[in-house]
């Protein structure tokens, strides 16, 4: 389990949630020079932490940002993602990366990090960014509206009679999609309901379209029936469903460590039972009438924590996969879900042929992905034929000090979350080539359907609108649909796109992350169009319809501002 999502896995735990006392207030009525910081400990264990950190620049914009602190206990740095962070001392620096050193006026960013403790953990008080000391403001923070504010109307949308500014190319085509998807519970007895289950991965109103469900084996085969109904009726009750199932430990006693947490590896002389251990698993839920279609040989060998866990170097996963991965039947079997996509976990199977022919998918995990600079085409899996998977990510710093604002179906900091981080993150993992992206927990307060848990407002199953926008993709690209190219006008260049061809169907999922709409874009579709279909998902609408104009193989869409958009063409 990676380390943003601790607190949502084990929140039984009472994982800790500090507010900075410099929480950004209402943003002054000028820009004028100055910021504030939302520092968040989002969970801990003995000896160390988790951390987010949101900056708010309440001046000019910036091009580029440089945050400091001072820790007064003595705490440490230990990893940090979507920053490049140092510490001398007490002393802590935080700088952009890449992606993201552009902060507008009135705008956030976020970073996080993990860190180690020793007696005591003060949230630190006083941050500069870029040698401006953090004040916040004195005015009260006004309350999103939770219904849309008057607007006008986007012009109608009229059949298209000029230059296309999104052309599809379905000549050039990309990696074939494998579906989107999320996790079941882990751990425990508890599950999804049979409806729960159905809003996630059904293709009706309301439904979320998912075509993953990811699952974990546990070292305890008296436990395995705990997941059985639900992933009975995601195959049922979905389109092509897939069950990824994901070990995060073997059985103690086969360990170094002997025990299932805190790492520990597997001893040599228990490969073969560790194969037959994950046989038995695929056996035991086809006889209940579920297909698990791909086996992962271990969750993040890259992550040692004080929960079920177990250590794995690239060599080893590749003597396991080469010499015993024959054993496992009736699936495929997948190497090896690290952190971020560490290459020298997955190289050593790719590279030699006994261990390759052994496997079908390679998986890795979103933390830290981007600013370790492997959010891209991984060219040794592609040239082997091995579909690479996203398999898990968890992002929720917009809940802050743990306020009620999940619920609220507009609440501009949830959307500007999901639009920013999460659905950006899933355009890229297309744009990179692979065939899969699956979130965590799919019932969360934070993810696709609520769990009602009082303190975050929402009602158990009722679909969130991060579920709805995830739909945007997963309800209407498919399994087995292709990726294909595309070209844009300058008037389109503000939209991230990404096309597929499937079911006779051209289907684009188009985020708008501007604050302005782009009305009247015209696509330009492969063929003559007989159907067109537009949804939308922003802060005040969720999937909902849209008016499409048709002319031969162009239609005209409206794209609203902070939005994201499917369009669906039938030929």
């Amino acid at each position: 389990m990676g380390r943003l999502k601790t607190n949502a896995a084990i929140v039984s735990t009472g994982a800790v949630l500090l507010a900075s006392a410099a929480v950004a207030a209402a943003v002054p009525a000028s820009a004028a020079a100055g910021c504030s910081v939302n520092y968040t400990v989002s969970s801990s264990w003995p000896g160390g932490f988790g951390a987010s950190v949101t900056i708010t620049n309440l001046g000019d914009a910036v091009t580029s940002w440089t945050l400091n602190w001072s820790f007064g206990a003595g705490q440490t740095v230990t990893q940090a993602w979507n920053t490049t962070l140092t510490q001398s001392g007490a002393a802590v620096t935080a700088r952009n990366v890449s992606y993201n050193g552009t902060i507008a006026t009135n705008g956030t960013t976020s970073f996080g990090f993990n860190g180690s403790w020793n007696g005591s953990n003060p949230v630190p008080t006083a941050f500069t960014m870029n040698g401006v000391a953090c004040t916040g403001s004195t005015t009260p923070t006004t309350a999103p509206p939770t219904t849309a504010p008057p607007t006008t109307a986007p012009p109608t949308t009229r059949p298209p009679t000029g230059p296309a500014d999104i052309t599809v190319n379905t000549g050039t085509r990309y990696q074939t999609i494998d579906g989107f998807g999320a996790a079941t519970w882990i751990w425990g007895s508890s599950t999804w309901s049979t409806a729960e289950t159905q809003t996630l991965v059904g293709l009706g109103p309301n439904q979320l379209g998912l075509s993953i469900v990811r699952t974990g084996i546990s070292p305890e085969s008296s436990e395995w029936s705990n997941q059985v109904n639900a992933l009975r009726t995601a195959k049922s009750a979905g389109s092509g469903v897939k069950i990824l199932a994901s070990p995060w430990t073997a059985p103690a006693a086969w360990k170094t460590n002997n025990s299932r947490i805190n790492g520990g590896k597997l001893r040599t002389d228990y490969y073969d039972d560790y194969a037959n251990h994950l046989n038995s698993y695929v056996q035991y839920m086809r006889n209940q009438g579920v297909t698990v279609d791909v086996t992962s040989v271990q969750n993040e060998p890259d992550w040692h924590p004080s929960y079920d866990s177990m250590d794995w170097n690239g060599t080893e996963l590749r003597n396991f996969v080469r010499d015993h991965g024959w054993r496992v039947q009736n699936t495929e079997l997948m190497v090896a879900e690290a952190v971020n996509m560490n290459y020298s976990y997955t190289d050593p199977t790719l590279n030699d042929a006994g261990a390759r022919n052994n496997i079908g998918y390679i998986g890795g995990h979103l933390y830290g992905l981007e600013s370790q600079g492997r959010l891209k085409p991984y060219n040794l899996a592609n040239q082997h034929g091995k579909p690479v998977w996203m398999t898990e990510w968890n992002h929720h710093e917009a809940d802050g000090s743990g306020s009620n604002i999940w619920g609220n179906p507009s609440n501009v900091a949830v959307w500007d979350e999901t639009l920013d981080d999460i659905m950006r993150t899933v355009h890229r993992i297309m744009e990179a080539n692979w065939a899969a992206y699956i979130w965590w927990y799919g019932k969360r307060f934070y993810s696709f359907i609520g769990d009602g848990e009082s303190a975050f407002g929402t009602t158990a199953g009722a679909p969130l609108k991060r579920g709805y926008a995830f739909s945007q993709y997963a309800k209407y690209v498919r399994p087995g649909y292709q990726r294909v190219a595309l070209t844009k006008s300058s008037k389109a260049s503000p939209l991230e796109v990404t096309a597929y061809t499937g079911d006779g169907k051209t289907t684009l999922v188009i985020l708008n992350r501007s604050n302005s709409a782009v009305n009247g874009a015209v696509v330009a579709a492969p063929q003559n169009v007989t159907r067109a279909e537009h949804y939308l998902t922003s802060q005040y609408s969720s999937a909902a319809s849209q008016s499409v104009g048709v002319n031969g193989n162009q239609v005209t869409v409206n794209v609203g501002a902070r939005s994201i958009s499917t369009v669906v063409l039938t030929h």
